[in-house]
């Protein structure tokens, strides 16, 4: 938590010839580029929604010296049925170990749409956005921005958090926060922060490769190490020969660089 408080810390006071630039930037010219990412987003989304992938969900629960006492964990692929219609295919999944923590709806939403945030014009309407600068990320030049919603509705999960905007593409490269919403009565849900990254695929769109969580929740009843690891893999276009998939290799010149390696406790 601390190192990734001291980047942001750091990205918010940079003080480079990218910051010294933003203060130039009118409120329309700042709202004008809020419309177009949004646009950009929406076609991403619809983009995403024709693409085959893999996701690989893991969820540790720690204790105190960051030993696993219990662990979650399912692979699925998203594909599409014969007659076209798409669908999940669990493909492992082993017996939960988990004993101190419990998945619920709520954590199954944020999977489905929080981490994965995208923020498309329909959906500018919900949420306060607040342009902080322009920073530089792993050499690609970004708008960032905060984000958080103007209000909840029951049974919904929205994002909070930052959100970096590649400045050519007008596309989410990459997102630190976390999942909020109402909380049911009588339920302690605590939910982590995490950051999401994006790479670009088919020299086009940025996908959501990877997320990653490390974090204490603060329960009624003690504090809960836990970790969280999300991978999407071998992204393929629907009826396209070709796969992307993400290892050593960097998918293009401008992609974020992938996060160091994880060590197991």
């Amino acid at each position: 938590m601390k190192r990734v408080a001291l980047l942001v810390a750091c990205l918010f006071f940079a003080s480079g010839l990218w910051a010294i630039k933003d203060k130039q930037l009118t409120d329309a010219q700042i709202q004008e580029i809020i419309q177009e990412f949004a646009a950009k987003e929406a076609q991403f989304a619809a983009a995403r929604s024709s693409y085959t992938y893999r996701q690989s969900v893991k969820v540790e629960e720690l204790d105190n010296s960051r030993r696993v006492l219990g662990k979650y964990e399912v692979i699925q692929d998203i594909i599409f049925t014969a007659d076209g219609k798409r669908t999940e295919r669990v493909v492992h999944a082993p017996v939960s170990t988990l004993s101190r923590i419990i998945l619920t709806p709520e954590d199954e939403q944020d999977l489905r749409n929080v981490q994965p945030f995208v923020l498309q014009t329909k959906d500018i309407p919900n949420y306060y956005i607040r342009y902080l600068g322009k920073h530089t990320l792993d050499e690609i030049r970004c708008y960032t921005f905060a984000v958080k919603p103007k209000q909840m509705i029951k049974g919904q999960r929205y994002f909070s958090g930052i959100v970096w905007v590649d400045d050519q593409d007008l596309q989410i490269v990459k997102t630190y926060g976390r999942g909020v919403g109402l909380k049911r009565k009588n339920y302690d849900n605590q939910f982590p922060k995490f950051e999401t990254y994006r790479q670009q695929i088919d020299g086009k769109y940025w996908f959501p490769t990877f997320t990653i969580a490390n974090d204490v929740l603060m329960f009624r009843s003690g504090p809960q190490p836990i970790k969280m690891i999300v991978r999407y893999d071998d992204y393929k276009k629907f009826g396209a020969e070709t796969t992307i998939t993400f290892g050593d290799e960097v998918v293009d010149d401008k992609s974020p660089q992938k996060p160091p390696e994880q060590k197991e406790p």
